[in-house]
């Protein structure tokens, strides 16, 4: 049955070729989501092997955070960019899990990570969920949740309000835009719990700070943070 089923793949990808989602180029035998070139070239930070780095750096004096990172460099018309924006506007939710578990494997192996209890995406709002389909930070999550083998806690942080698009934002504006909107709507989930929160991508680090602040009034909580990608 396997033999079969790798015969009909075959004859059906000369078809409907499957497609590197960064480079757009034909995907051969085994490789899932990007080609072996994307997956090995693109501009990956390895940031998590490092407490202090660039991503916690944007957040120094902001959060109390135990460190942070992120999986790609972002770089404006770039491959990273073209990925996350199949991923959040296309409905291409396989490059989110798939993204989850390369980043969860990496950090898998660095002891800095291994205090992770439970896994957290920040929200979004129903109304924008319900017109995506889905939530892009949470099925990230997803992926690093099952590389990681750590539970994912859904709807636990909600979103209570709408906000404008944070593009072309200032930072303070960005701020201003998410600083109540968020709410613990279950603290006992994380009471006492070491929190790895995760979102797509870090810019200024307003959203995640409006979501950490939120979580860091649980008594007891740690927070680690996570993102796809952040902007140099």
């Amino acid at each position: 049955m396997k033999i079969l089923s790798t015969y009909t793949g075959d004859f059906l990808s000369l078809f409907y070729p499957r497609l590197c989602y960064a480079c757009q180029k034909a995907l051969v035998g085994g490789e899932e989501c990007l080609c072996s070139f994307c997956h090995y070239h693109l501009p990956q930070t390895h940031l998590h092997k490092e407490r202090e780095n660039s991503v916690s750096r944007i957040l120094w004096g902001r959060i109390d955070v135990e460190t942070a990172t992120a999986l790609f460099y972002f770089q404006k018309g770039g491959k990273v960019q073209k990925l996350i924006h199949q991923f959040k506007y296309k409905g291409k939710r396989d490059i989110g899990l798939y993204l989850g578990k390369l980043l969860g494997n990496q950090l898998r192996e660095s002891p800095l990570w291994e205090p992770v209890d439970v896994i957290v995406p920040v929200p979004m709002h129903r109304k924008k969920q319900h017109q995506r389909g889905y939530n892009q930070s949470e099925i990230f999550a997803q992926g690093i949740s099952e590389a990681l083998k750590k539970p994912l806690l859904r709807n636990k942080l909600v979103k209570v309000d709408k906000t404008d698009t944070q593009t072309r934002k200032t930072r303070f504006r960005r701020w201003e835009n998410v600083e109540s909107v968020f709410r613990v709507n279950d603290p006992e989930a994380f009471r006492g719990k070491n929190i790895l929160l995760v979102d797509d991508v870090i810019t200024t680090g307003s959203t995640l700070e409006a979501c950490a602040s939120q979580i860091k009034e649980v008594k007891g909580t740690r927070l680690w943070i996570a993102t796809i990608a952040f902007t140099t």
